[in-house]
C-alpha cells in the first residue's frame, strides 16, 4: 500500500515525501506511539549487536538516525545510515552533531533496494520500522543479504500484530484511533498517520516474515516479541 491515493506516484517517492513532511514532529510522536519503549528496543538493538563485535554497520531507513547512534556506543564501530529522506536525515546530522559523533557515524541519502556498497562490506545490518516502507520488501532484502557478511547478522525492528485476542482487540483500538488522532493533533499530514496505522497492520509480521527472510536465504531466524507482541526483534544470520 501506499501513502496517498496518488496511484501514478511510486510507493517510494510518497514514502520519501511523507518522511519529508512528518521529520519535524517525527521524534516526539515516536515517543508518545510507543509510550518510550523505542529507547528500550534501541539498547536491546545494541545488545545484539554489541556481541558480534561488528566493526562496519549499515543502519538501513535510519530516519533520524536514532539507532545509528546508539550502535555507535559499540566501541572501534563505523556506522553507515541511509534513508531516502533527506530531511529526516538532517534531523539525524544535528543530533550526530551536538554529541560530536561525525568520526563514528556517516549518514547519506540512500535506496534499501539499491545500496551503494560492495558484496559482503557490513557486520551487521539493522533496520528500525523501515521495512514495510519498501517498496519492495524482497528485493530491499535480498540487497541486505548482499552486503552482509558471511556469518554476518540482520537486526530488524518492525510492528507486528499481538497473537492473544484480548492483546489484539486492544491493539487494534490503539493502532485505528489513538495513532490517527494523534496525526490529526501535531501533524498536517494526516494521510502519514494513516499509512502508517495501515501499514502496520497488513505487513507480514511474525512467522510470515520468518519465511520471508529464510527464503531470500537468511539462517537462525528468530523472534523477540516486544510490548505485548506489538512490535518484534528480529534477528537472522546470512
Amino acid at each position: 500500500m501506499k501513502p496517498y491515493n496518488n496511484k501514478n506516484s511510486p510507493k517510494k517517492s510518497q514514502i520519501r515525501t511523507m518522511f519529508n513532511s512528518i521529520s519535524g514532529e517525527y521524534d516526539f510522536l515516536n515517543k508518545l506511539m510507543t509510550f518510550g519503549s523505542d529507547t528500550i528496543w534501541r539498547k536491546k538493538i545494541y545488545e545484539i549487536a554489541k556481541k558480534s563485535d561488528p566493526k562496519k554497520i549499515l543502519d538501513i531507513a535510519t530516519g533520524t538516525a536514532d539507532i545509528a547512534l546508539e550502535l555507535s556506543n559499540i566501541q572501534n564501530v563505523q556506522v553507515v545510515g541511509i534513508d531516502i529522506s533527506e530531511k529526516m536525515l538532517k534531523v539525524g546530522e544535528k543530533k550526530i552533531s551536538k554529541k560530536r559523533l561525525m568520526s563514528k557515524i556517516h549518514l547519506q541519502i540512500g535506496d534499501a533496494e539499491n545500496i551503494d556498497y560492495p558484496d559482503k562490506y557490513f557486520d551487521i545490518i539493522s533496520i528500525g520500522f523501515g521495512v514495510r516502507n519498501f517498496e519492495n520488501l524482497r528485493i530491499g532484502l535480498k540487497e541486505a543479504f548482499r552486503v552482509l557478511k558471511k556469518n554476518g547478522k540482520i537486526i530488524i525492528l518492525e510492528t507486528s500484530v499481538p497473537k492473544n485476542i484480548i492483546v489484539r482487540f486492544f491493539y487494534k483500538i490503539f493502532t485505528r484511533i489513538f495513532i490517527p488522532t494523534l496525526g490529526k493533533f501535531f501533524s498536517e499530514d494526516k494521510a502519514a498517520y494513516s499509512y502508517l496505522q495501515k501499514s502496520a497492520e497488513k505487513f507480514p509480521s511474525g512467522e510470515d516474515f520468518v519465511l520471508i527472510l529464510q527464503t531470500i536465504g537468511f539462517k537462525n531466524a528468530n523472534i523477540q516479541e516486544q510490548l505485548f507482541g506489538a512490535t518484534s526483534i528480529y534477528t537472522a544470520e546470512k
